[in-house]
């Protein structure tokens, strides 16, 4: 081990060296000499042969010359000290490729380097991610380490399929009341409460993407495997859609365009959110009463009176309701493995990320 852990610490030492061998060049001669010497050893344990002992001394007599004049006592522990550390070195030398390994693999299959949270990932698209529980001990850490390898594997083969919407039973908002049937289908997966959603609608709007495919959005609230959702309002928000869909077809995305695209006006002047965007309201400030107060009001100003507002409710609170949820969970993250909202599909594949206009 101590070879090997010599030749990771000269690895990791060489730019520093041949900064420095410019100046004083026996000093690269000999880091030269010794990086040889532990690339050899190292090519030998790669090939299950046995590294040469004289290199392996030359390290530790290295470190222990001055300690063995003046305390001769300390050379046995610190002799084992060195191959402990050399072990550790190894050890964390081999997790730290394997973790990097890891996330490079991640992040082409899944769209994020990060796994169990990919919005944590700077490197993948910009998403809200559908993240797993923390790990409570180091076994659980170790098991999911090991769970997320597997969800890699798993997604591989995914890259080189075709994804087409019409295969997939999703309950839905139609974003036209009348389907077009020459139009493309398209579904997209957002979450009310995901700011990385509203920018991707916003963008969609603009761009004229609900008028180029026949778009059917899956209104989803992101939770965590505890039942604990991500967003605080968004399912009753996904409720309520569902429910004024039900009652009358399109009302639900007028209701989503004010929370994506609106305003709060406050309720004086000196109101301190006025001109805060209503999904920052939804997500930070109205408590469950105060949001559906705001989706009623949205609702009776959209022509639904008291009778209405009461069989809305109903529909609200039903079973069925409830089922619609589940089942759209059921897709996005079990038959899908979607771990980041917003995603797309249409065109034959899957887009994750915020949309953005080729």
């Amino acid at each position: 081990m101590v070879c090997i852990a010599a030749f990771i610490i000269l690895a990791l030492i060489g730019v520093f060296v041949a900064i420095i061998s410019i100046f004083k060049p026996q000093v690269g001669k000999s880091y030269w000499k010794m990086f040889k010497k532990a690339w050899g050893c190292l090519w030998k344990k790669v090939r299950l042969q046995k590294c040469e002992t004289g290199f392996k001394d030359d390290v530790k007599n290295t470190i222990l010359s001055r300690v063995i004049v003046k305390h001769p006592k300390w050379v046995k522990p610190l002799s084992v000290t060195i191959e402990v550390l050399s072990i550790v070195i190894v050890v964390v030398a081999v997790w730290a490729v394997l973790t990097a390994v890891k996330s490079v693999l991640a992040l082409w299959a899944l769209g994020s380097c990060n796994v169990s949270k990919p919005e944590a990932c700077g490197m993948g698209s910009e998403v809200c991610s559908i993240n797993a529980s923390e790990p409570t001990n180091v076994f659980e850490a170790t098991g999911r380490w090991f769970e997320e390898w597997g969800e890699i594997f798993a997604a591989i083969p995914d890259k080189f399929r075709s994804y087409n919407a019409e295969d997939y039973d999703f309950n839905y908002i139609s974003v036209n009341t009348a389907t077009n049937a020459e139009k493309p289908l398209a579904v997209d997966i957002m979450d009310p409460g995901c700011s990385v959603c509203m920018v991707s609608y916003r963008n969609q709007k603009a761009a004229g993407f609900f008028d180029q495919y026949d778009v059917r959005i899956v209104p989803y609230a992101i939770q965590d495997e505890d039942g604990v959702y991500k967003f605080a309002n968004s399912e009753i928000i996904v409720r309520y859609l569902f429910a004024v869909e039900q009652l009358r077809a399109g009302m639900a995305v007028e209701i989503l365009d004010h929370i994506f695209i609106d305003r709060y006006e406050g309720n004086s002047e000196s109101d301190p959110y006025a001109g805060t965007s209503y999904q920052t309201m939804f997500n930070d400030v109205f408590d469950h009463e105060a949001a559906v107060k705001q989706l009623e009001t949205w609702i009776t100003e959209a022509g639904f009176n008291e009778d209405g507002l009461a069989e809305l409710r109903k529909i609200v609170d039903y079973p069925e309701t409830t089922d619609k949820i589940t089942e759209n969970k059921q897709l996005v993250e079990g038959e899908l493995n979607i771990k980041s909202i917003p995603t797309m599909i249409y065109d034959g594949t899957k887009h994750v990320g915020r949309w953005e206009e080729s």
